[in-house]
């Protein structure tokens, strides 16, 4: 009798328990939208970087898809007077929203290569790395020598754009790139190379250069073709509360 009651509770319990397992599967199958769950051995820092990048480019074309709509719209209003318009285009260029064209040169900035990062297992991780401070020093040095427009990674530089540092990455408009770093400026050769050797800070830069193999290459060109800046012109900022809103700034140390 107790063998025939064990039958029948499996009898009665088996479908209930492939109908649960049914639904687990869906569910799975629902969440995961056609996709691994599990995550995949390729999803390393530099993949996730590029996808953050290639999704950031998309939405920027798609922006100044939108901002030459509202331009079109708004010449159709009615043109501005020629010595207004003049001052809007003599603006643009300064700004950085229009496109120009010009010679110029480019410096490239890369890590140690692997080689000698396993070579010196006992020296500071910091020391064989490009940081927003070297980058920072060469776009500054182009500023300094007169350049007429920078770029950075083929993105215009403007006077709002911040370079920081996370992980190891540089994040230029709120997108990640890894090394190497292009800066790429247009102006007077000869001013824009004098300015990169007068910098201190790039002569600190060329010690580890020298000691660690740090990439820094200066290539001159004759005609660079230099894209407009096509992110938002807003500032942005962040308060805390129980902080001043006035801003510190503190000097930037020449080290390391």
């Amino acid at each position: 009798m107790s063998r025939l009651r064990r039958f029948s509770l499996w009898r009665a319990g088996a479908p209930v328990a492939l109908l649960c397992a049914g639904l687990l599967f869906a569910t799975s199958a629902t969440n995961a939208r056609g996709t691994d769950l599990r995550p995949s051995r390729n999803t390393t820092l530099a993949g996730l970087v590029e996808e953050q990048s290639r999704r950031s480019a998309t939405l920027t074309r798609q922006h100044a898809a939108l901002s030459g709509d509202i331009d079109k719209l708004r010449a159709q209003q009615g043109s501005f007077p020629p010595k207004l318009a003049k001052q809007l285009q003599d603006l643009s260029v300064a700004v950085g929203t229009t496109p120009v064209t010009g010679p110029g040169l480019t410096v490239t900035l890369k890590d140690a290569p692997p080689q000698v990062v396993k070579d010196n297992p006992d020296v500071d991780a910091d020391w064989l790395v490009i940081h927003q401070q070297d980058i920072q020093a060469v776009v500054n040095a182009l500023w300094a020598g007169g350049a007429d427009a920078i770029s950075i990674q083929d993105h215009r530089v403007i006077s709002t754009t911040g370079i920081k540092c996370v992980g190891n990455s540089v994040v230029l408009h709120g997108v990640p790139y890894l090394p190497p770093y292009r800066i790429t400026a247009i102006g007077d050769r000869r001013k824009l190379q004098q300015s990169l050797d007068d910098s201190k800070y790039i002569e600190n830069l060329q010690d580890y250069v020298v000691k660690f193999q740090l990439g820094y290459e200066v290539k001159t060109e004759s005609n660079i073709a230099m894209p407009a800046y096509e992110g938002t012109l807003d500032l942005q900022s962040a308060t805390v509360p129980g902080f001043a809103k006035t801003p510190t700034v503190s000097p930037s140390s020449s080290g390391r």
